[in-house]
């Protein structure tokens, strides 16, 4: 449990699914009204990049990303010598719960909103449809960026910031959970590729934040990417 929390296993079984995204991204860009689309949160995470270096923004931010997560796997040395057993395990759990997170999610989200009709189509694409590459491309992106938006930055940011303004580590911890939550959920149905608003898949996404938040916390931000990708990966496919 403990080594595959660890920055060295963690990150290193996040880095695929971030090779892959780049990867589909080249070979099957994701196309709607004209123009490739990314991933949204990508997207916000590189904006910055862009506008100060231009087209070669993302590339930089890309390059940032891998050369601090070497720099961290490389730091981390309490996990011991690298285990591909260890990796295989940590595959497995994701599956799992990437299998079980939608009937729980939903189950709990119909408990609180009453019975209400299927939950499954709240989890599209936003109306992009596409080839399976560019679906299989949406999921990926969807696992390791969002991800590491709401999870590592915003909910981060946001538990900082509450600790700043006096609040104490656990209040500041579920308010930053909660209200990082609610961002991730409102962020699917901004721009104009996002979803029609619903409150069905609006508390559904809200709880699912709430979930992911968890699963960072307890499991690393690599099983928590994979959950997230191969969930939706199975919804979109």
């Amino acid at each position: 449990m403990a080594r595959s929390r660890s920055h060295r296993y963690s990150l290193l079984f996040a880095l695929p699914l971030l090779l892959f995204y780049e990867l589909l991204e080249a070979i099957s860009p994701v196309r709607a009204q004209g123009g490739v689309v990314r991933n949204g949160a990508d997207v916000v995470l590189t904006s910055l990049f862009t506008f100060l270096l231009g087209p070669r923004g993302p590339l930089v931010f890309m390059a940032l990303v891998i050369g601090v997560s070497l720099w961290l796997i490389r730091r981390d040395r309490s996990a011991g010598p690298l285990r591909a057993g260890t990796f295989a395990a940590m595959l497995g759990e994701s599956i799992i719960l990437a299998l079980l997170f939608g009937v729980v999610i939903g189950t709990v989200t119909m408990r609180l909103l009453g019975p209400l009709r299927s939950l499954a189509a709240g989890a599209g694409t936003g109306g992009i449809g596409g080839t399976v590459l560019e679906r299989l491309t949406l999921s990926i992106g969807a696992g390791l960026y969002e991800e590491l938006l709401f999870r590592v930055v915003i909910v981060a940011l946001l538990a900082n910031g509450f600790r700043l303004l006096g609040i104490g580590r656990v209040a500041a911890g579920i308010a930053a959970t909660v209200l990082g939550a609610l961002l991730f959920s409102a962020f699917h149905y901004i721009g104009p590729l996002g979803e029609p608003l619903r409150l069905e898949s609006f508390v559904f996404r809200a709880l699912a934040g709430m979930a992911f938040s968890a699963l960072y916390l307890l499991r690393g931000f690599g099983i928590t990417a994979w959950t997230h990708a191969l969930y939706d990966v199975a919804v979109l496919l």
